[in-house]
């Protein structure tokens, strides 16, 4: 019965976010209505939050086993974008044994072993299959139960959530001892209005946000971190790729070099991390650029990026609000800990979030400390939560399922090792005539790269 399914919707609080959450609950509820079933629980995750990890999942399932564990028998997982068909997820749901273990979702696997994954599997990636949390994905109550027991006598040992979806796999494998992903056909990422959704009990509204118009071009200031070194490999190519995209652009450098041209920041550069520079370049925003400027980026010189499409993307966003918005990475959450903006992906601050951050005493531990985490570390301290947008990417296409990337219209990627980096520009992120004429997407013609 569908009172047996917990639904949980992996919201975030900013406002555009927590809206689409509030949206889907809604949807899910009526649906229940229309069918005369009796109301299932949804769960959003930002209202659940009892400590930075709650969206890592994991940290939940010793309370999801403690109030659902005896008179339910799935939580189904998914994403504010996922649409649900709720009687057909019912039918999926019964042709397996909720007295079992289970794993259900729409598999993925990596093509080759990956950075991201920390090179798992590396004789054969595709042997291990990981859900796309778009499509949705399914815990059966006993492995709840299971997994809750196990967290219970051994707490999470990783420092690091990187890839979400395959960390949470390779926990409920366990080496082999746990359950594999089983795959379930009704689980989609097709669009709600292609022809192939018949079948499915899922699916993605695969867009690119846009809230009415998009950003102006002088609304959003590019801050681009380069050093001496990579001048004359690496900004050639962010001005054969993007820079045209963006009206206020700065090249911040450990040296002044007219023919780019660079800022020198003063701050010496080190092969850790880069905070020093980083904390700088945020002063640099708050005291030296026009006040009506209402959002900065701050990008690796081997970052690619569509600011056409950040500019549709920042549409959804408040700028009165403090954002900080990027890919989410985790330090520490099974234990407290903190989220953060991968730096390489690109990150997005609301000038609100600046003046918030610089107001405060919060600064780097030393100048060669890494500046996204520190950042994440400051935010966290501030109350102030990240926003996680999965179109940002810290690696490069290639590191991602194929299957992944079908249903994304990217924002940026990061890395020119072992790729043609303008190449990877033009077909994943140059906005065709299409897209710049009326912000639509129709469809990629894309070279394996």
């Amino acid at each position: 019965e569908l009172k047996g399914i917990v639904f949980v919707i992996q919201s975030q609080s900013n406002s555009f976010h927590s809206k689409r959450a509030e949206d889907l609950k809604r949807d899910i509820l009526k649906q229940a209505v229309d069918l005369g079933k009796e109301l299932p629980t949804v769960l959003l995750i930002h209202q659940i939050d009892r400590h930075e990890g709650s969206w890592t999942i994991l940290p939940l399932m010793k309370d999801f086993s403690v109030t659902y564990g005896r008179n339910t028998s799935w939580i189904f997982f998914c994403e504010e974008d996922t649409r649900i068909q709720v009687l057909k997820l019912l039918e999926t749901l019964r042709r397996f044994d909720k007295s079992k273990e289970w794993f259900l979702g729409k598999a993925l696997y990596d093509e080759e072993s990956t950075i991201i994954h920390h090179y798992a599997f590396a004789e054969n990636p595709t042997v291990f299959k990981f859900p796309d949390f778009a499509a949705g994905w399914a815990l059966s109550i006993p492995l709840v139960n299971k997994l809750a027991k196990k967290l219970k006598s051994e707490p999470l040992k990783s420092d690091f959530t990187i890839d979400l979806k395959h960390e949470i796999a390779l926990y409920i494998w366990q080496k082999g001892e746990g359950p594999h992903l089983t795959p379930v056909p009704e689980f989609c990422t097709d669009d709600v209005n292609s022809y192939k959704v018949d079948h499915c009990a899922t699916t993605f509204s695969n867009f690119l946000p846009l809230c009415g118009e998009p950003v102006n071009k002088e609304d959003v200031f590019v801050a681009v971190k380069t050093c001496r070194k990579f001048h004359d490999d690496r900004i050639p190519v962010v001005k054969q790729t993007w820079e045209r995209e963006a009206a206020l652009i700065e090249y911040y450098s450990d040296y002044a070099d007219i023919s780019i041209p660079t800022i020198d920041l003063g701050i010496p550069n080190t092969d850790r991390g880069h905070c020093g520079k980083t904390f700088a370049i945020l002063e640099r925003f708050l005291n030296r650029t026009s006040p009506k400027t209402p959002w900065l980026v701050v990008v690796d010189d081997d970052t690619l990026i569509s600011i056409f499409r950040l500019r549709n993307l920042l549409s959804c966003y408040d700028p009165n609000e403090p954002v900080f918005l990027g890919e989410r990475y985790g330090y520490g959450l099974g234990t407290g800990g903190y989220s953060y903006i991968t730096g390489g992906g690109g990150m997005v601050f609301s000038r609100t979030a600046v003046q918030k951050l610089l107001a405060s005493k919060c600064r780097c531990y030393s100048m060669d400390a890494p500046d996204d985490m520190v950042l994440g570390m400051c935010f966290s301290g501030l109350g102030i939560p990240i926003t996680h947008s999965p179109l940002f990417h810290q690696a490069r296409p290639m590191d991602y399922p194929k299957d992944y990337l079908s249903h994304q219209i990217p924002v940026s990627f990061h890395k020119h090792w072992n790729i043609d980096p303008v190449k990877v520009y033009f077909t994943w992120l140059a906005p065709n005539t299409e897209e710049s004429r009326n912000g639509k997407k129709v469809g990629y013609n894309r070279e394996d790269l």
